[in-house]
């Protein structure tokens, strides 16, 4: 059964998509509400909502005793996106959190002086969200998931002899992964690659984008791009079709069948955005607090994926691997 607070959450989510003003929480001043928005569901995106709970937990900050987290994902659709930006603003939570890059812009749009933390950006200041990562300017600051793309094409160099071109699948429409992209085309010139890109406006389009890549691209490296690695299945299919290994700076795709990656873990990028929240939750002010962009690369490897992808993996690379899936 909900209880009170959850009851008023409820009414209020469905008068604010439908058109209405919706009512602000009455709060005890030692409950908080944090709202939690993400562009669609996928293990990265997951693994950061929860590592945000888990660390606001660990902070003394409880889900069901001093604590209500309202979440709702935009099922990769940007007007519903918009919606639930707009929603929150009614609510007044004590802090609005924004996983992923277009959930952070909505929130920015909508939230006006209240307190905003994003996670799982890769560039917050071409997202417009700051300008000075060191010294946010206003109500908002975050964690960023932005690595430099050279390492892991090396990796694929290492993997895929005679490797000449990458290809590279992303949503034109997301900041996030234009930045990446563009990244990725230089770091691939100082290496002697070439990128041929296929974009996908929408997740729909992924498994074409995938498709167009048969015969012009000899291995596969996808962005953090949240439309393309929420169907990252359709991809590993394409590829142990085509013998085109695919290659993501994602560790969670790893298990879910890409040969290799290069990336932070997301669990760890929750956790410390959950104590930017808690920071904020005790009154800190987000322009108190500097963006952070947390941990190492860690390479996690998928031998069964390399096998069916025609990759074969040297011990010396197995041997270095965090994690390996046998």
């Amino acid at each position: 059964m909900l209880n009170f607070k959850k009851a008023v959450l409820a009414t209020a989510a469905v008068a604010a998509i439908a058109g209405f003003s919706a009512p602000a929480l009455a709060q005890d001043s030692d409950e908080k509400t944090v709202a939690i928005t993400y562009i669609v569901e996928h293990p990265a995106l997951d693994a950061v909502r929860e590592g945000i709970i888990e660390s606001l937990a660990e902070k003394g900050y409880t889900e069901g005793d001093n604590l209500t987290v309202v979440a709702r994902s935009a099922q990769g659709n940007m007007t519903t996106q918009t919606q639930i930006a707009s929603e929150f603003a009614g609510l007044k939570p004590d802090v609005a959190v924004g996983i992923s890059t277009p959930s952070a812009q909505a929130l920015k749009n909508s939230m006006g002086d209240a307190p905003v933390v994003f996670a799982a950006v890769t560039d917050p200041v071409a997202a417009g969200l700051v300008e000075n990562p060191e010294h946010p300017e206003a109500n908002i600051t975050g964690t960023s998931d932005k690595q430099p793309p050279k390492p892991a094409l090396e990796l694929i160099q290492t993997l895929v002899p005679g490797v000449k071109t990458i290809g590279v699948i992303y949503n034109p429409g997301e900041a996030n992964s234009v930045v990446q992209v563009d990244e990725i085309k230089a770091a691939a010139g100082e290496l002697g690659l070439e990128v041929v890109d296929s974009p996908a406006a929408q997740s729909t389009m992924v498994p074409d984008a995938a498709r167009n890549l048969v015969g012009k691209a000899d291995a596969i490296l996808l962005p953090t791009d949240n439309s393309v690695i929420s169907v990252l299945e359709a991809i590993i299919t394409v590829g142990e079709r085509a013998k085109l290994p695919v290659f993501t700076t994602d560790t969670d795709s790893v298990e879910r069948g890409a040969v290799a990656a290069l990336g932070f873990n997301y669990a760890e990028m929750g956790k410390v955005t959950g104590d930017m929240v808690a920071e904020i939750l005790a009154g800190k002010s987000p322009s108190e607090i500097a963006v952070v962009v947390p941990g190492n690369q860690d390479l996690f490897l998928n031998m069964k994926a390399a096998e069916a992808m025609g990759i074969t993996v040297p011990d010396s690379v197995k041997d270095s691997a965090k994690k390996v899936i046998e």
